[in-house]
């Protein structure tokens, strides 16, 4: 879910995408101050606009809203009033952890792709990588699902070369730190990190 506020911009609109990156045909559902976006084909719900958000919320945003669990019930009252009854279900832990290498083999179909096992704190990823060092034992960044990269890119539950994989064992370069190496290779973090704890 990203939520998206500029009163200069656009005006004192909210606008809800539940669905980033979604290209296919769009239909239109209003009601009082809101509309709701669907996929034509499916009718699953990509979005909603709020108008007269203030009035609703307290909203000091110039971008990108800093979402959490009281936003989201704020949100979830205001389409509540407009009429819609669909309630709004977000993930606001961290997309950024830090994780730790249980497993690692050889991918069946790939000879440059390894299956990992990534323990990222209370939950253990199938991750398949591509780097050359990645390797057991390592404590590394796990870009989640739901998680968007400085490029842009959205991570997504996937299938390589049929095997399934949930998130991205994440190089500083993709990470677009500073002084990020050229050459292909995750980030290797050092003992002192925590496994489960936010990487910013």
């Amino acid at each position: 879910m990203n939520v998206f506020y500029n009163l200069e911009g656009i005006g004192d609109t909210l606008i809800i995408t539940l669905q980033p990156g979604f290209e296919g045909k769009v239909g239109h559902e209003a009601k009082e101050d809101a509309v709701r976006i669907f996929d034509n084909d499916s009718g699953k719900t990509v979005g909603f606009n709020l108008f007269r958000a203030s009035s609703y919320m307290d909203l000091n945003e110039k971008g990108q809203v800093e979402m959490n669990d009281d936003k989201l019930g704020e949100i979830n009252k205001a389409l509540e009033k407009n009429g819609f009854e669909e309630v709004l279900e977000a993930d606001f832990s961290p997309k950024f952890v830090v994780g730790y290498v249980s497993e690692k083999e050889k991918h069946p179909n790939a000879d440059k792709l390894n299956i990992c096992k990534v323990d990222v704190g209370g939950d253990t990823l199938q991750i398949v990588c591509g780097a050359p060092n990645v390797d057991q034992g390592q404590k590394v960044v796990v870009a989640k699902v739901g998680a968007v990269m400085p490029s842009g890119m959205i991570i997504k539950d996937a299938e390589l070369r049929g095997v399934p994989s949930s998130g991205m064992i994440c190089s500083a370069k993709e990470l677009d730190l500073p002084g990020a190496p050229q050459e292909k290779g995750i980030l290797v973090l050092e003992d002192s990190y925590e496994v489960g704890q936010p990487f910013n």
